[in-house]
């Protein structure tokens, strides 16, 4: 499939990136996808302890233009060869966000459910530790770039890969 990754500042349509993604393949019998967003995180933490933290106001999202590109394909030629799918899709935004906002795409065909939610899942868990972007957070009390979590070295790590985060 051509067009396999996107990088770019504005935001996507998902019903028109699926219709490219399933194409006029008739073998297709199961499209998973997954749409990441921007969220305050720090509210959902609010909500869970006692913890108070300023809200996300927005995200700015950088990454490094051709590398970024060549990561997520290799990425997606991994998919391809782990699971039984037919194409897959990456669609991620750069620049400035605010919450609610779309950030990513993951999205994947194939015959049966079962390999597009594995698939989407392991392109996920892929990004979130591998691909090269640098996240900054804009809170009342100022600017942060975010690092990667432990629990997204978890998630890569239960895929058989114990790679260092990008």
């Amino acid at each position: 499939m051509q067009n396999r990754v996107r990088i770019q500042t504005e935001d996507f349509d998902l019903s028109t990136e699926l219709a490219a993604l399933r194409g006029q393949d008739r073998r297709v019998g199961a499209v998973c996808s997954f749409v990441g967003t921007v969220r305050d995180r720090h509210a959902d933490l609010e909500r869970h302890t006692s913890v108070t933290q300023g809200e996300v106001q927005s995200l700015e999202l950088e990454h490094y233009p051709g590398m970024t590109e060549k990561s997520i394909e290799s990425m997606i030629d991994e998919a391809m060869a782990r699971f039984d799918i037919y194409a897959a899709r990456v669609v991620h935004r750069v620049g400035l966000m605010h919450p609610t906002d779309q950030v990513v795409l993951a999205a994947v065909s194939s015959a049966h459910r079962g390999e597009s939610f594995q698939a989407c899942e392991f392109l996920m868990d892929y990004l979130k530790t591998q691909a090269p972007f640098w996240k900054k957070e804009v809170t009342p009390e100022g600017a942060r770039w975010v690092d990667a979590r432990v629990a997204d070295d978890a998630a890569l790590a239960r895929w058989g890969l114990t790679l260092p985060n990008s």
